[in-house]
């Protein structure tokens, strides 16, 4: 027999649907019947500490989040103002930098100075780059907790036919709420290693401008047996150049963006990992201070481990052409330097072997996306814009950006020669390698040829 308020007696079996309403403090009548303006009420009311939590459509507070990017980045490692000495370093060696540049490619100086930034700087800069990205995987997150609590209650009563719909706001907001401590986590955590704005290898930037972050610098600089100011010459030659290839080249920033939105849109959400952190049912505990609990306890576990056929495709086309931008800037550094810096060699391979162990790049986008990118094929590309420089000159190889049509795909990169004579037919291997060692030794006679990752 029920009670008044509801309660089925102990002799009764519990309806699992009226024992979720009942978490969400909606109790049935005694003729089992729904009063529905008081359950539109409560959703409004449970709503409200997400929606006055949120500021953006996806459910993450990014005021918040900033702030709690700069907290977690400052507990792992001194952070240290920008010094006026620091910043005439900086601008010394990004005016050196243009003057060798200038020689050394055909696209010109970004219209904005360089500047030093701190860590809490670099991540008040990129936050809004961060949002985009972000947008479709909150959204995939919601969808799949809409579709738990969905295979939870099956049998809906005809007044509850749009209780999913509802509920859809109250979970995009908990699963932005959820996600957002990952994601301030994993950007505090980039913030501690990259050397430059855009070294991850796609543009963060709101304005086309080298940034140098000079406490990260020096991290990187530790063991190396090059001058400080080298380094600094060095790492800015290759943020100039290629802040010179994003305001140069207009789709380039955009196709990038693109491709990883892309990818994010086509995630699929772990399901058993997400239903073991979260019981859906227990709809009074989704507040904001549980979401952060159960976004560590989903630390490396929210997406699925298999990739779609589009996804594969999407991941081919961003590798490549992140492995393009890194070889182009290779190649116009190396030129750059073949003259003037005897150890630039040095500093090359200081880059490679970052490269080779997993950048910054790899380690966010892995985190936030589920995309294990390495772009392995930067010493491909790398060969394939010396031989054009070969064969065409700065202004000829430089030109091959205008379309995204004109630029190397993957199969080019197996065979550079062939794409820079418009042949098809790739070239035996060791005919293909004595070429390129021509090629190469021709353009720059002092190279060593060292190989890179």
């Amino acid at each position: 027999m029920s009670d008044p308020t509801g309660t089925p007696g102990d002799d009764q079996p519990k309806d699992p649907m009226a024992e979720m309403l009942r978490q969400l403090g909606i109790n049935l009548g005694t003729d089992g019947q729904i009063d529905l303006n008081q359950l539109m009420g409560r959703l409004q009311q449970q709503m409200g500490a997400f929606t006055q939590a949120s500021t953006s459509t996806s459910g993450v507070n990014w005021e918040q989040t900033r702030h709690a990017t700069r907290q977690i980045a400052a507990s792992l490692g001194p952070d240290p103002s920008i010094t006026s000495q620091q910043q005439r370093e900086i601008a010394d060696a990004e005016r050196l930098a243009n003057l060798w540049l200038d020689e050394a490619c055909d696209f010109g100086q970004s219209p904005h100075p360089a500047v030093g930034w701190s860590r809490a700087e670099w991540i008040e800069q990129t936050m809004p780059a961060w949002e985009q990205v972000t947008e479709p995987i909150v959204s995939s997150i919601a969808t799949a907790m809409g579709d738990m609590m969905g295979a939870q209650a099956p049998q809906l009563p005809p007044e509850l036919g749009a209780f999913s719909q509802m509920m859809q706001p109250m979970l995009r907001q908990a699963a932005g709420a959820m996600y957002s401590m990952q994601l301030a986590q994993a950007i505090a955590k980039v913030s501690t290693e990259v050397v430059t704005g855009s070294e991850i290898g796609f543009q963060l930037l709101l304005k086309p401008r080298a940034a140098v972050l000079p406490t990260n610098v020096a991290a990187f600089s530790e063991g190396l047996e090059v001058t400080d100011q080298d380094v600094l010459l060095y790492l800015m030659l290759r943020e100039s150049a290629r802040q010179r290839l994003f305001a140069q080249v207009g789709w380039l920033a955009p196709q990038i963006m693109a491709l990883v939105e892309h990818y994010a849109r086509e995630i699929t959400i772990d399901a058993n990992a997400l239903e073991s952190a979260i019981d859906i049912d227990d709809m009074g505990q989704l507040s904001p201070e549980k979401m952060a609990e159960i976004s560590e306890n989903l630390q490396g576990k929210l997406f699925e481990p298999t990739q779609s056929a589009e996804q594969v495709e999407i991941l081919s086309r961003l590798e490549t052409l992140l492995a393009l931008i890194e070889g182009w800037v290779d190649e116009v550094v190396a030129q750059a330097t073949a003259r003037w810096m005897p150890n630039s060699s040095q500093l090359a391979e200081a880059v490679r072997r970052r490269r080779a162990a997993g950048g910054p790049a790899e380690d966010v986008l892995k985190s936030l996306v589920g995309l294990e990118l390495r772009p392995r094929r930067v010493r491909d590309a790398a060969n394939l814009w010396a031989a054009l420089s070969a064969d065409r000159g700065v202004g000829g190889r430089d030109a091959v950006w205008n379309h995204p049509d004109l630029v190397p795909t993957a199969a080019d990169l197996d065979d550079p020669l062939g794409y820079v004579s418009g042949e098809t037919t790739a070239p035996a291997a060791d005919d293909l390698d004595a070429e390129l060692a021509k090629l190469l030794a021709e353009e720059r006679p002092d190279e060593d040829g060292q190989s890179g990752s």
